[in-house]
């Protein structure tokens, strides 16, 4: 066999020299892009947009009250101040599981359902930070294209940063934005870490919690934490050859439900599957959750459940503003540097360290 020249080979793809590539885009319309990015709109502005559903004001607000420059929040207080009045009339719905298990493929079927209800949308997708870069990818968009291009839904994805619970560190302002531009429904996809994500049910007023079969998740159903906090527990991807194994897991995790204490609402979380690739088994999760709201508001456990949320949203806020004054203080990070030096070398304990870092010497 004789062997074809690779260097003869003629090669598609290829830029010939003295003939530049075509402009993309005029210079003119890339300056005027950037001239506009640079126009910062008043407080009065982002609210007058967001009051008018004007996805644009929206997004422009969510990342203002996201900033970390302490220069910008005055501003996004009284954005957040001037939507409050027209927030709280929405259905808060969290939703999350593991990595893999389909969150953004159900989110992308669950609103494109509610849509065709005539619901508006709106899902703010909280995509984990690496502890490396600080990086985030925040590709959900990219994953829900139909839901995407709907007019009547809105993707908001951002960086869970440092904040610990599954859920960006503004996540609680943002749903209150959301709501004011006239989104009836407002869906937090959590960052998907496990156990641990109960700041998410502390902001919504049904938790959702995606399993999958045959993934060793049975066993795991007998465990508190998340599985207390769920409200329904969806088993996806309940299609081809996975159908019996998720009307197994559907059966175990119902008999794991009732080993738990019941709940101070009422209610009696459900497990049904759905296939969220085939749009199956979701008016069912929608049916739930109207059920479920039924039940709390008949009983007011609703109205109390959102009022403990205000009251913990606002200890929070204390606390995270008191770190934020303590490293904003003059002279603190040198200070600060001082004493993480002088704690490695055994020269002063952590403990005291801290006291004096506080202005609590001992």
């Amino acid at each position: 066999m004789i062997l074809a020249d690779e260097s003869k080979r003629p090669i598609t793809l290829q830029e010939k020299d003295g003939i530049p590539p075509p402009e993309i885009v005029s210079e003119k319309s890339a300056l005027q892009i950037r001239q506009s990015r640079k126009i910062q709109p008043s407080a009065e502005a982002l609210i007058s947009g967001i009051l008018q559903s004007d996805k644009t004001a929206l997004s422009r607000a969510i990342t203002l009250i996201e900033s970390a420059n302490p220069d910008h929040m005055d501003k996004a207080n009284a954005v957040i101040n001037g939507c409050l009045p027209y927030a709280n009339r929405s259905i808060r719905i969290g939703i999350t599981g593991v990595p893999g298990v389909g969150k953004s493929t159900f989110i992308e079927a669950f609103g494109t359902y509610l849509t065709g209800l005539g619901k508006k949308v709106a899902v703010l997708a909280v995509d984990p930070s690496s502890t490396l870069s600080h990086g985030s990818i925040l590709g959900d968009k990219t994953r829900m294209e139909e839901l995407v291009k709907n007019d009547h839904a809105y993707i908001r994805p951002s960086a869970s940063g440092e904040a610990l619970g599954g859920v960006a560190r503004k996540t609680r302002e943002a749903v209150i934005l959301c709501e004011a531009a006239g989104f009836e429904i407002v869906i937090i996809e959590t960052v998907g870490v496990g156990q641990s994500e109960t700041a998410v049910h502390s902001m919504t007023d049904f938790f959702l919690l995606l399993k999958i079969s045959g993934a060793g998740d049975e066993l795991q159903g007998i465990k508190r934490g998340i599985m207390e906090m769920a409200d329904a527990i969806v088993i996806n991807k309940a299609d081809g050859d996975n159908i019996k194994r998720a009307q197994l897991a559907k059966t175990e995790f119902g008999r794991a439900l009732h080993l738990f204490p019941a709940k101070d609402s009422g209610w009696q979380p459900t497990v049904s599957t759905c296939s969220a690739a085939e749009r199956q088994g979701i008016a069912e999760v929608w049916n739930t959750i109207l059920k479920y709201l039924d039940l709390t508001k008949q009983n007011g456990f609703f109205d109390k459940k959102r009022a403990d949320q205000n009251h913990y949203w606002m200890m929070e806020t204390i606390e995270r503003q008191l770190k934020a004054q303590f490293y904003n203080r003059p002279g603190m990070t040198a200070l600060l540097e001082s004493m993480k030096k002088a704690v490695a070398n055994g020269e002063i304990s952590p403990f005291a360290a801290a006291g004096r870092l506080l202005g609590e010497e001992r």
